[in-house]
């Protein structure tokens, strides 16, 4: 069990030391240390993460999640593909009351775990589905959300062709990334304009510095607006889209 008063103080620090404070309430802080709390709890007998160090957590987990925030418009509809653990659908939905958030996952074991997190959270702006995304993206659920997030899932090639068919024309597809290197940015070009989005190009790559402590790891979000609707054969089945990206 995390000290709860450390929980807060670390929380306040880190989230300040990373220009987030703006999520600092003590609602909002509550809430994640009850979602840490659970996570830790269920993590002991299922792999949810790797990361365990409350310090850590905050940091890697939680307000790298948060970051993605800024990005997302008032009110929007939120599909977080390959959801796992609840990065970042859980964080976003608790930091930001006024979205909507669907995750989803191909493992039932997490599907049932973040969903059993929500309700112990309260939080009715969330749920998760299991199911395959490639899958997934010829149902109903195709271009109905206003934002379609993914974080440490696949390369962009591989993220973009999964997550783009989810996204409403006007909306955004919002990949969160680690140190992203030239390569993967170029060769997911072609990818995302057949997909419908605008141009990737340095503007759209927003890159930021997760601070912890004296510790500093690169990061990157990019935030793709679709300017055009995606073509009904995309995406592919998996397997087609591991051998050959777009």
């Amino acid at each position: 069990m995390i000290d709860k008063l450390y929980f807060f103080d670390t929380y306040k620090r880190i989230f300040k030391q990373n220009s987030l404070e703006s999520f600092c309430t003590d609602e909002i802080i509550e809430k994640m240390y009850a979602m840490t709390e659970y996570m830790l709890e269920v993590n002991q007998h299922m792999n949810l993460t790797a990361i365990t160090e409350p310090d850590e957590v905050i940091a890697k987990h939680l307000a790298d999640s948060v970051y993605a925030a800024q990005y997302i418009p008032f009110g929007a509809t939120i599909c977080d593909i390959g959801c796992g653990g609840g990065f970042p659908s859980l964080p976003l939905a608790i930091a930001r009351p006024d979205i909507n958030v669907l995750g989803i996952d191909s493992t039932e074991k997490r599907i049932n775990y973040v969903n059993e997190s929500a309700k112990r959270l309260g939080l009715t702006n969330f749920k998760a589905i299991c199911g395959r995304a490639e899958d997934l993206a010829h149902t109903e659920l195709r271009e109905s959300f206003d934002v379609c997030t993914a974080r440490a899932v696949a390369n962009l090639p591989v993220l973009s062709e999964l997550c783009i068919p989810f996204v409403k024309v006007g909306g955004s597809f919002i990949a969160m990334k680690g140190r992203l290197l030239d390569e993967e940015i170029n060769s997911s070009k072609i990818a995302c304009e057949k997909l419908g989005t605008e141009r990737l190009c340095d503007d759209i790559i927003k890159r930021y510095t997760l601070i912890l402590g004296g510790t500093e790891d690169e990061r990157a979000i990019i935030c793709l607006k679709k300017i055009s609707s995606t073509s009904s054969k995309y995406p592919r089945n998996y397997s087609q889209i591991k051998k050959k990206h777009l």
